[in-house]
C-alpha cells in the first residue's frame, strides 16, 4: 500500500489548495487537519488561540494529526506549525511521503491578505514576523523528503511536480 502524501510548510504557501488538486488527480482523499481541529472545536483556530493559548491548539494539533496520519490513501496538509512538533514530525517521516512547499516570504507576504485569520501573524510588522517565522522553521521544514520551490512556478506544474515525484517514490 502506498504512503500517504503529506504537505507542510509556511501558513499561506497554499497547501489546501495544492492538496485538494493532489488527492483529485491521484485519487486519494484529501485530509485538511487545521479544517478538521475547527470543526472538531466547533471554533476557528484563530479563536482557540485567543480562547484557550497556542499550547493547548498545538496538544490539539499533535493529537488530530498523528490519528489523521493513520489514515489511508490520503493527501494530508498539516497546519504550518504542525511539522515542528517532535512527535508530528516523526511519526511523519517514518509513515508517509512529505513535501515541504517552500515559498519565499515576499510572495507569502502578497498571498496573506486575511492574516488577522493567522493568530501568529497578529503582530505589528508583518513582513518582520513572517521573516522571523520562516528563518525559525525552515530547517525543520528542510527534514522532509522533498523541497518544493514555489516561487516561480503555476499550480498546475506543481501538482503535476509533486504527482510525478510521489508515484516515483
Amino acid at each position: 500500500m502506498k504512503k500517504n502524501l503529506v504537505l507542510t510548510g509556511m501558513m499561506g504557501v497554499g497547501k489546501s489548495s495544492i492538496g485538494q488538486s493532489l488527492a483529485k488527480k491521484l485519487e486519494m482523499t484529501f485530509i485538511d487537519v487545521d479544517k478538521i481541529i475547527e470543526s472538531e472545536e466547533s471554533d476557528s483556530i484563530q479563536d482557540i488561540f485567543k480562547k484557550k493559548g497556542e499550547n493547548y491548539f498545538r496538544m490539539l494539533e499533535q493529537r488530530i494529526t498523528t490519528n489523521q496520519i493513520k489514515s489511508t490513501n490520503s493527501v494530508i496538509a498539516l497546519g504550518g506549525g504542525a511539522f515542528i512538533n517532535d512527535e508530528i514530525r516523526k511519526t511523519v517521516l517514518k509513515n508517509c511521503i512529505s513535501f515541504w512547499l517552500d515559498l519565499s516570504t515576499d510572495f507569502l507576504l502578497l498571498r496573506i491578505t486575511e492574516y488577522k485569520k493567522r493568530p501568529l501573524l497578529n503582530k505589528p510588522n508583518l513582513k518582520e514576523t513572517l521573516e522571523k517565522i520562516y528563518q525559525e522553521r525552515k530547517s525543520i521544514y528542510a527534514l522532509a523528503n522533498f523541497k518544493i520551490n514555489c516561487n516561480k512556478i503555476s499550480k498546475v506544474e506543481l501538482v503535476e511536480k509533486i504527482a510525478t515525484l510521489y508515484v516515483s517514490k
